[in-house]
C-alpha cells in the first residue's frame, strides 16, 4: 500500500494536508467526503459522474493531470467560478503520481 501527501484547502480557505491511499481507486471528490471537507449534501451531488460541479477545484500545484475528458469539459462550461486551472475532483483518480497535489475547493454555488 501507497499512501500520498496532497494539499486541500476548504471553501472556509483552511488548507489540510491529507494523507490519502493510493490503492483504494479512490478520487479526489472521494477524499474530500471522506476527511469532512465539505458540508454534507455540497460536493459529489451527482455521485462522480461529472453531472454537476459540486466537486470543482482549482489545482494549484504543477502536477500533472490525465487530460480533461469530454463530460469534465461540458460540465465545467457550465459551472459557476471556473478558472484555468477549474478541474472536477470527482475526474481525478488518486494514484502515486498525483503525490504533492494542491487544491483549492472552489466556492459553493
Amino acid at each position: 500500500m501507497q499512501d500520498i501527501n496532497i494539499k486541500i484547502t476548504d471553501r472556509d480557505g483552511v488548507t489540510h494536508d491529507i494523507v490519502a491511499p493510493t490503492d483504494m481507486a479512490m478520487n479526489l471528490m472521494e477524499v474530500v467526503r471522506s476527511y469532512e471537507l465539505a458540508p454534507e449534501g455540497t460536493i459529489g451531488v451527482c455521485g462522480g459522474m461529472a453531472m454537476c460541479a459540486s466537486c470543482q477545484c482549482y489545482v494549484l500545484s504543477d502536477t500533472v493531470l490525465p487530460e480533461m475528458g469530454d463530460d469534465e469539459e461540458a460540465m465545467l462550461s457550465e459551472a459557476f467560478d471556473v478558472k484555468e486551472n477549474s478541474r472536477l475532483g470527482c475526474q481525478i483518480q488518486i494514484g502515486p503520481e498525483m503525490e504533492g497535489l494542491e487544491v483549492e475547493l472552489a466556492p459553493e454555488s
